[in-house]
């Protein structure tokens, strides 16, 4: 299932169900029918989805410097490349451009 987030201040951004789940919960919100993040609300959302962004980068940079098992390509084997940086960028970009415009961003509309 697919989760589009609107806002004025900036295009859709549809993702899957799981994704916008997870992302959701690490800004204290849950995934209902419908929802909202306030504009008053964003500057938290943003602060604690970089935050975790931050920290999964430096687990992965420890975890590899002991598990580094390069693959003919020099990538680390099992290695997935979409980390939580790249999947949650498309919300997160919309969370900064809605912020700087006082605009809510609502799902499920």
């Amino acid at each position: 299932m697919l989760i589009t987030f609107r806002s004025p201040a900036a295009p859709d951004v549809v993702m899957l169900k799981n994704l916008a789940q997870y992302l959701l919960n690490l800004i204290g919100k849950h995934l209902g029918s419908r929802g909202v993040i306030q504009h008053n609300e964003l500057p938290r959302a943003i602060d604690r989805l970089e935050t975790a962004i931050s920290e999964e980068a430096q687990a992965d940079v420890a975890l590899e410097s002991l598990y580094h098992v390069p693959d003919a390509h020099g990538r680390t084997v099992g290695e997935d490349h979409r980390g939580l940086g790249q999947r949650a960028w498309p919300l997160l970009d919309m969370m900064r451009e809605a912020s700087k415009h006082n605009a809510d961003i609502l799902w499920g509309l």
